[in-house]
């Protein structure tokens, strides 16, 4: 395995490890409480998880020239800049939950069958410039670590 596909799998390791904790970090919360936006705040816990969701597919589908592997309606109700609209329900949430890995696991997939070749360069928010799907991948645990702090405030706020 070359350096970069054992770089790109331990990024992905990370993600799922993240998300992994993130559920089991939030086993305990109720449906409404899932969805309750606390005062002061834009969004609430599960539109943060949609939104991981969501934003991998932009940054690396869709950067990429790619048709994303998610509905177009998923992806934007939970885009950067979106706030939640009405309450989910309990399979919508379920769904959230499964997709975090579903769409993990085809990235892995699509990144090991090499469909990323015509990545769109771009700069982030941050004043970070992606030329590549490496850049793509190597940014998400960053940004998964950045909304699991927001989950950890927001689930102090809905208990």
């Amino acid at each position: 395995m070359n350096l970069y596909l054992r770089t790109m799998t331990k990024q992905i390791e990370i993600i799922r490890k993240t998300r992994a904790f993130l559920l089991d970090h939030l086993k305990d919360l109720t449906t409404e409480q899932l969805n309750k936006i606390p005062e002061g705040f834009n969004n609430n816990i599960i539109w943060n998880l949609g939104h991981l969701v969501a934003a991998q597919q932009g940054v690396c589908y869709i950067r990429a020239g790619l048709a994303p592997r998610l509905d177009e309606g998923f992806i934007n109700t939970f885009k950067s800049g979106t706030k939640p609209g009405e309450p989910l329900s309990e399979a919508e949430i379920e769904n959230i939950k499964t997709l975090l890995f579903a769409t993990l696991d085809q990235l892995e997939d699509d990144y090991n069958s090499g469909v990323f070749g015509n990545y769109t360069a771009w700069t982030v928010r941050y004043g970070v410039e992606f030329t590549n799907i490496d850049d793509a991948i190597t940014f998400l645990p960053f940004h998964e670590g950045l909304h699991s702090g927001f989950v950890t405030a927001l689930k102090k706020l809905v208990k």
